[in-house]
């Protein structure tokens, strides 16, 4: 038997970056996403965003890839929305995401700023809350694509 803990902190859009998540039915949202996380033998610790995009904090199962599990991930939820009517404006996801790894001293940080996303956003876009975790785990951007997707 292995053993692993591949705690990921992951940072996704909404595709272009539009507000298409009504605050009064992400927690739908998130119980699907968490179904399909379950379902993928994943641990979900956190779900939580704003508007335009969304924060995990997950354990990925190690016969998964982050970006198949991510592939999949945003390909069962947009479906979904796209024929909710709860989610009228929603056209799918941005292609990219950002994954950082974390130890698992560190857990309860990440859940805690996962939780405070709302308050934190009031203050510090997306876009400079993105980039400062690009730069923070030593990520190159090339502007050229930072967020056009």
């Amino acid at each position: 038997m292995s053993y692993t803990r591949l705690l990921y902190h992951i940072v996704f859009r909404t595709k272009y970056g539009m507000n298409t998540i009504p605050e009064q039915h992400e927690n739908e949202l998130y119980a699907y996403m968490m179904g399909i996380i379950n379902n993928k033998k994943s641990k979900l610790y956190r779900i939580g965003g704003v508007g335009n995009h969304i924060h995990l904090l997950v354990d990925i199962h190690p016969t998964f890839a982050v970006s198949d599990f991510m592939k999949e991930l945003k390909e069962y939820s947009s479906k979904w929305m796209k024929t909710n009517p709860d989610f009228p404006d929603f056209k799918g996801w941005a292609i990219s995401f950002a994954a950082f790894t974390y130890n698992l001293n560190d857990k309860q940080i990440i859940i805690d700023y996962i939780k405070n996303q709302k308050e934190h956003h009031k203050k510090v876009s997306f876009e400079n809350e993105y980039r400062h975790f690009l730069i923070e785990n030593g990520i190159e951007i090339d502007e050229r694509y930072f967020l056009k997707d």
